[in-house]
């Protein structure tokens, strides 16, 4: 093993952060109420694809969003699907959730038995910060329901 192997990952807090921010000012551009609870966006974003946003929870200071793709005729193995908590107060938002696997941790260490990356926080928040990106560039439509 050499000696790159055997030193911890540590994330960086600065890129991180940045990237929690963006994250989080994308979803206000989507959502246009992220803070009552049990409310329900769904929209389609090109020809055959769509998804919907649940707030499952929401306090004075954080929201909980569900996200999840709503195709059909895609096995549920193969839809994208997350936890995200928004943080009002440091306008962050961070993916605490994803595919249903529990919640993440800030690194891992390599080889584990679930066979997360080293940095899979990290590149959790950047797929949903391109997801989102996507999302805004191509929404056709958006729906509310309580």
């Amino acid at each position: 093993m050499t000696q790159r192997n055997q030193r911890k990952y540590v994330p960086n807090l600065p890129s991180m952060q940045a990237l929690c921010e963006l994250n989080y000012s994308h979803v206000l551009r989507i959502l246009p109420d992220c803070d009552t609870e049990d409310l329900r966006y769904e929209f389609s974003v090109g020809v055959g694809l769509s998804y919907e946003i649940r707030i499952v929870e929401s306090a004075r200071y954080t929201s909980t969003l569900s996200i999840k793709q709503t195709t059909k005729d895609m096995p549920s193995y193969l839809t994208p699907a997350m936890t995200v908590r928004l943080y009002h107060d440091a306008r962050m938002a961070e993916v605490i959730n994803s595919q249903n696997t529990g919640a993440l941790q800030p690194s891992y260490d390599y080889p584990n038995i679930k066979m997360r990356q080293r940095n899979e926080k990290h590149m959790v928040n950047i797929f949903l910060a391109e997801w989102l990106n996507f999302c805004l560039q191509h929404t056709s439509s958006v729906t509310s329901e309580a």
